[in-house]
Order: C-alpha cells, then sequence, then structure tokens
C-alpha cells in the first residue's frame, strides 16, 4: 500500500479512531512482537473506550487482544488513572473506609457473603464501599445489587448525591455502575459479544470509586492475577492494599479452607497471611447457591445470628475486623463479631437502609 493510500485511510477512520488503531497494534502484534503500552497509553486507550471514540470492532478487537496477550500492570495503573477520572467519587473525610472490588459478573456457585458483611461491619462504624453493575457477560449470575434488593435495601436509581448521603448518615454505599458511571457501560456490548472477560474485568477488581483513607480490599483467583494487582496498585499510589483469593474471586473468605490474603502496605513487601476457620471452630462447608428466595431467607436468618450462613458471616466480619486493624487478634475480632450478631446490628441496619425512602432519579 502506498504511502499516499495509507494517509487517505488514517484521514478517513478521524484522528480518535485512527490513533485507537495504533494502539490496538501494540497489544495485537503477538507474543514476540507485541510492545505493550505505557502507562499513559493505557489511559488513553480506556479514555478512548470510554467516550465512544473507538468503533464497536475496535473496541472487540482490542479486549480480545489483550485479554489473550494478558495485561501489563502499568497497563492496568493506566486504565485505572482513567477509571478514577472518569468515574464517580465517593468520600469519607477523617474516617478510613473499607473498599471491596469483586467481580461484576456476579456469583453462581455459593452464596454470597458480601452484602451480610458490609451491612455488619457498617453497623459497628466502619464505612464500606461497594461498586458493581448489572447482570454481566460472561458469567450473569447474581449481582451486589441484586441481592440487596432482596433484602429491601435499593441502590439503583440512586442519584450520586443519595449515594454519598447514606454513606455519610449510614456508613454504606454501593456505586451501580448504570446508574453512576455510564461511560463503562459503553464496553457491554462487546464485553459479550467477545465471549471472554477482558482486561476490564480484573480493573474491577483494583478500582474504587472511593476517595480519600482507605483500605482497597481486592478478590483474585489465580495467583498471577493477584501479583500483578500488586504491582499496578503500587504505581497507582493504592497505599494499603488486601488481596484475597475468596469464594469464586470475591473477597468472601471460605470456611471449608485456609483463608489465603496478602496484605501490601506502602514501602513494604507484599505480607502473606493465612487465617484457618478450623482453629476458630469455624469450619465448614461452603453454603451452594440456589436462587434468590432461598438466598434472601438465610441471608435474614444470619443477620439475626441464625441459620446455615451464620457461621461464616461470623468468620468473615470477624477477620475483617482484624484485617483492618481493628483488633490486635483474630479472636478478639470474632468475639467481638459474635456480639455484633448477637445484638442483631447488620440487621437494624437493614431495616434502617430498607425504610430510607424511594430513589432519587439519577444525576444526569
Amino acid at each position: 500500500m502506498t504511502d499516499d493510500r495509507r494517509q487517505r485511510q488514517l484521514e478517513a477512520l478521524g484522528p480518535e479512531r485512527a490513533r485507537f488503531r495504533e494502539l490496538i497494534g501494540k497489544v495485537g502484534s503477538g507474543e514476540h512482537t507485541s510492545t505493550g503500552l505505557s502507562r499513559e497509553e493505557a489511559r488513553e486507550a480506556m479514555h478512548l473506550m470510554l467516550q465512544g471514540l473507538a468503533s464497536d470492532a475496535q473496541l472487540g478487537a482490542f479486549l480480545i487482544a489483550h485479554r489473550i496477550r494478558r495485561p501489563l500492570p502499568i497497563e492496568l495503573t493506566g486504565m485505572l488513572d482513567s477509571y478514577r477520572s472518569h468515574g464517580p467519587v465517593l468520600e469519607t473525610p477523617g474516617r478510613r473506609a473499607l473498599c471491596f472490588g469483586v467481580p461484576y459478573d456476579g456469583r453462581s456457585r455459593t452464596a454470597p457473603l458480601l452484602p451480610l458483611i458490609a451491612l455488619v461491619l457498617a453497623s459497628a462504624g466502619l464505612p464500606v464501599v461497594l461498586h458493581g453493575g448489572q447482570p454481566m457477560p460472561v458469567k450473569f449470575g447474581i449481582t451486589l445489587a441484586e441481592l440487596f434488593a432482596a433484602l429491601g435495601i435499593e441502590w439503583r436509581g440512586l442519584s450520586l448525591a443519595a449515594l454519598q448521603q447514606r454513606l455519610t448518615d449510614h456508613n454504606l454505599a454501593l456505586s451501580h455502575q448504570p446508574d453512576h458511571f455510564p461511560a463503562a457501560e459503553r464496553l457491554l456490548p462487546a464485553r459479550d459479544e467477545i465471549g471472554k472477560r477482558p482486561p476490564v474485568a480484573s480493573l474491577e477488581l483494583l478500582w474504587t470509586p472511593h476517595r480519600g483513607d482507605h483500605l482497597l480490599v481486592s478478590g483474585f483467583v489465580h495467583p498471577p492475577t493477584e501479583s500483578r494487582a500488586w504491582e499496578a496498585l503500587a504505581a497507582a499510589g493504592e497505599t494499603d492494599v488486601l488481596t484475597v483469593k475468596g469464594l469464586e474471586g470475591s473477597t468472601d473468605l471460605p470456611t471449608s479452607r485456609a483463608g489465603i490474603t496478602a496484605r501490601l502496605r506502602q514501602g513494604r513487601e507484599p505480607e502473606r497471611i493465612l487465617v484457618h476457620p478450623r482453629d476458630h471452630g469455624l469450619h465448614s462447608d461452603e453454603l451452594p447457591w440456589s436462587d434468590l428466595d432461598t438466598w434472601r431467607v438465610q441471608a435474614g436468618a444470619a443477620l439475626r445470628g441464625e441459620g446455615p450462613l451464620v457461621n461464616a458471616l461470623l468468620w468473615n466480619v470477624g477477620a475483617y475486623l482484624w484485617l483492618s486493624d481493628q483488633f490486635s487478634s483474630l479472636t478478639e475480632a470474632l468475639a467481638q463479631a459474635s456480639a455484633f450478631l448477637a445484638a442483631r446490628s447488620g440487621e437494624r441496619l437493614r431495616q434502617l437502609l430498607s425504610s430510607s425512602g424511594t430513589p432519587q432519579s439519577p444525576d444526569p
């Protein structure tokens, strides 16, 4: 192809799509010739996708090429930069938050615990910030928003101001992507059609809408994912991170085996922390996922200190109280978690949030 013809084709694409084509070339040229993206280029690529400046074909090409090659940690950092600049912002001035990052495509095998953990921790005065979306490819599992709604707590349709008010008043917020980060919704058709989790799915485990002092808790499945997360988050300036090999990639600690976690603090090497439910009389098989109606009954009982989920809830609340430096020993933290469940503090917060009024229209 002559230089003139190539120039005419680039001009026909337009400057943004022509630039995005160059970025696709850097991640999709093969194992031996792919150069990868710098932090700035990865931020630029994500910006072009979020702003709708790349074509549908380009979106799919970029996401699947990046998936096949696997993202470099610095690329995840650049993408995280873009999410931070385009996404919603929640704050807890003067208070340290717990921010959880779990897969957006939900759960399908084991009964989820995070909504219950969040309610109990928030009732204890710890700000908890979550984020998620609608049922998403490739799993289309049950989502955080659906689980909370089953408990009578609706996060969908809230304005960002109303979400911030709930966080301020009740120590709990769930940022819902369709309402609070619609730019990221542009990626959903391509995510569905490529049929695999793209690097954006890894990004969602690392990003939080919270700004300020927090402990970022990020779920993972495979060890390489964890090490990439450490490097990407360190470069992004996250100073306190807890990675968790939880159930189905979530941050729910298992009761059937040791919980594998690691703490990453600024200026230190990652510290591997294993927590053993058997040592505290809480070893049990994981409760399988059945359906939303069954889970609603199980979850309600657990918040009242009863039923088949209660031991797993006790284990997780106690572990997170300890892992977030609220107590000097796990034994003390579990005793306090037991007291919270006995007092039904999480159930009282559930009742309060479920009667807190009709959601407002999303911010324009």
